[in-house]
Formats: structure tokens, C-alpha cells, sequence
């Protein structure tokens, strides 16, 4: 069962989030804190991918002045299950993601869909994550499942997605999640080098 499929399932449930993580380090994994903070047009205050210029390390060497499309992380909580069927046990910021949802199929959202997260946090999706080699150095055999080819020869990633930051605010889990999407046509989320279309690149 596809995480589509799973959030599906389930769409009539309350679209929320189930925990929140930071770390002021280039670490893989990201522990799980109380509530984040949300600053507009920086990111996750104290991360240490938040800024308003590119962050991750591989896309600094590249070029340090691109801005930073890439300052949330999020991943829904129904991937975990599905790499569980893998033998895969993976919890909320073990993958390096700020925000864990759940019921929300974050992968098939169009590009600049803002979700309203709590009373006061608004973010835009820019953009997928693009799984690198440290994922098998996290769990081996794992990248597979995040990042493989579809049936027609396109790449499937499933990592989760990025987003910029609209409206400041703290983020707590149970926090609400409201999705606006934006005006058609609508363009599918796809893996992104801030401005530019992808290469294949690490994401620390």
C-alpha cells in the first residue's frame, strides 16, 4: 500500500502534527522538542537549515547566494508504516524532517500549496526532498525505498517535501494543519536545487 493510499484511508480524520524536531547541528537525525519556533522567510529558529540563503552544505559549495527553499522539512508519519513493512523501524525526526504530519498525502500536493500549521504558522511547499546515500548509512536498504524508479522510468521520491516560511510562529504537536492549494494550473512538487531544477545531490 502506497503512502497515498494510506493517507486516503484516513482523509476524513484530523489533519495534524505529530511531533516537531530541531537540531542546531548538520546532524542526519533531528531529536524531538516541545514546540518549534517558525520565523518567516528563515525557517526553524535554531536549525541548522534555517536562513534565509541555502543552508545544506552540498548546495552551499555549489553557490551560497541561492536563497533557501529548502528551510522546513516534512514527512508524513504514514511513510514510517510503510518502510515498516520493510523491516524499517523509523520514528518522527529520525529522517532528518522538522515537522512529522499525519493524514496529509504531502507528496501529491502542486508546487506553492501553503498549510496553515496551529493558530499562527503558514508555510508554501517548494519543493521534494531528494534522498541521498546517507539514508542507507542511517538503515541500510532504506534509500531504495525512498528514492527508486517507477514503472515508466520517472524517479519516485518519497522523502518527503520542503517548504519555505510565510508567517512566523510556534509549532507544537496536535497543532491543526490546514491545506489551501494554490490557483490551477497546478504543478507537481518535484526535486529542486533552490531556483534551479534537480541534480542529484546529497541533503545534509
Amino acid at each position: 500500500m502506497s503512502v497515498a493510499t494510506r493517507c486516503s484511508n484516513v482523509s476524513t480524520m484530523s489533519q495534524s502534527v505529530v511531533a516537531v524536531s530541531c537540531s542546531p547541528d548538520h546532524t542526519f537525525s533531528k531529536p524531538n522538542v516541545d514546540s518549534i519556533t517558525l520565523i518567516a522567510g528563515v525557517g526553524v529558529q535554531g536549525d541548522a537549515h534555517s536562513g534565509e540563503r541555502v543552508k545544506h552544505r552540498y548546495l552551499v559549495q555549489k553557490d551560497p547566494t541561492q536563497p533557501n527553499l529548502r528551510q522546513v522539512h516534512l514527512i508524513q508519519q504514514e511513510l514510517f508504516s510503510l518502510v515498516g513493512e520493510h523491516g524499517h523501524d523509523v520514528a518522527a525526526g529520525q529522517l532528518g524532517e522538522n515537522i512529522t504530519t499525519r493524514y496529509i498525502d504531502l507528496l501529491s500536493l502542486p508546487t506553492g500549496t501553503t498549510l496553515q500549521i496551529g493558530p499562527e504558522a503558514t508555510i508554501e511547499l517548494t519543493g521534494l526532498r531528494n534522498p541521498c546515500v546517507q539514508i542507507d548509512e542511517f538503515q541500510d536498504g532504506l534509500m531504495k525505498l525512498l528514492r527508486h524508479r517507477n514503472a515508466d522510468g520517472s524517479i519516485a521520491r518519497i522523502g518527503g517535501v520542503m517548504a519555505i516560511v510565510l508567517t512566523g510562529g510556534v509549532v507544537r504537536p496536535g497543532d491543526d494543519i490546514t491545506v489551501q492549494l494554490p490557483p490551477e494550473p497546478h504543478h507537481a512538487l518535484t526535486y529542486i536545487v533552490n531556483s534551479h531544477l534537480a541534480e542529484q545531490g546529497p541533503d545534509a
